[in-house]
């Protein structure tokens, strides 16, 4: 039996995530493996660090910070979220990734981005912790309008929830056949068409392979509910989802907010940890 971990990405809504995995590693609960998307990357990737806390405490603390995100940075950069301080200084300096402990870690990593010109997921397992992990987590969380196209190992990289929101077919693909499923949506969500596409099909008028998968991405997502659904069914499939709506901004600047949407994450997480062990022992 390999146990994996699936995270779905969201944004900000990946303080609910950090939430529920934070309670995880306090409670001694271990996978063999995990895939994060988006959010589910830059903020699951500290399962494998074994960093409980680190999320929420950056975010709150840079949140208001414009090195971190400003439209300043958007403007200047093309990046909302600045390269160079998010993804450089705060994990070398200001807050520390465990980049060591990540290398040792027997977990497994990965994440997915979408090739935005074959329009397709691409799948990375991240194992060093390094500047070229950190890339490749960058480039899953790369939201189309608000991020620069990541180019990396011979890709053009967009947001891995494009082409591959809940990657649970891909782990399910490597053998892993107990998993644990962290949405960011409450029970019943149904995801309909980007209101953005007008703007996304200028921006990426180059890449039709791309805007045809942005354009579906909707129905994907919900197919993949209703297969996480049946999965959960048969029992192989442990899912854990918002008991409330996050009601939560992509880019929230107000560090109360993150905090609320946190501990909705470890409440929910507290009230089935016994479950979760259960179901993995």
């Amino acid at each position: 039996m390999k146990k994996g971990l699936i995270m779905e990405g969201g944004a900000m809504r990946g303080m609910y995530t950090a939430g529920v995995t934070d309670v995880f590693m306090e409670n001694g609960i271990t996978f063999d493996g995990a895939i994060g998307v988006s959010a589910g990357a830059i903020f699951g990737c500290n399962y494998k660090s074994n960093q409980p806390g680190r999320t929420i405490r950056y975010n709150k603390k840079y949140c208001n910070d414009r090195r971190y995100s400003s439209i300043k940075s958007l403007i200047t950069t093309g990046n909302l979220y600045n390269v160079e301080f998010a993804y450089k200084e705060l994990p070398t300096k200001l807050d520390p990734f465990d980049a060591e402990t990540f290398s040792n870690s027997p977990m497994e990593f990965y994440v997915v981005a979408t090739d935005i010109e074959s329009g397709e997921a691409v799948y990375y397992k991240c194992d060093k912790g390094d500047s070229v992990d950190i890339d490749w987590m960058r480039a899953s969380a790369a939201m189309p309008i608000f991020t620069k196209v990541v180019e990396l190992d011979g890709y053009k990289l967009s947001d891995g929830g494009a082409a591959d929101s809940i990657p649970i077919n891909y782990l399910e693909s490597l053998g892993y056949d107990r998993n644990v499923v962290i949405l960011t949506q409450p029970k019943g969500f149904v995801k309909t068409p980007n209101k953005y596409m007008p703007l996304l099909r200028r921006l990426f008028r180059k890449y039709p392979n791309f805007i045809n998968t942005l354009e579906h991405r909707h129905e994907i997502y919900n197919d993949t509910i209703r297969y996480i659904d049946e999965r959960e069914k048969e029992g192989n499939t442990f899912v854990i989802r918002p008991s409330e709506p996050l009601n939560i901004g992509a880019r929230e600047k107000d560090e109360r907010e993150l905090e609320r949407v946190y501990q909705i994450g470890r409440k929910d997480a507290l009230k089935i940890v016994g479950e979760v062990k259960s179901f993995l022992a």
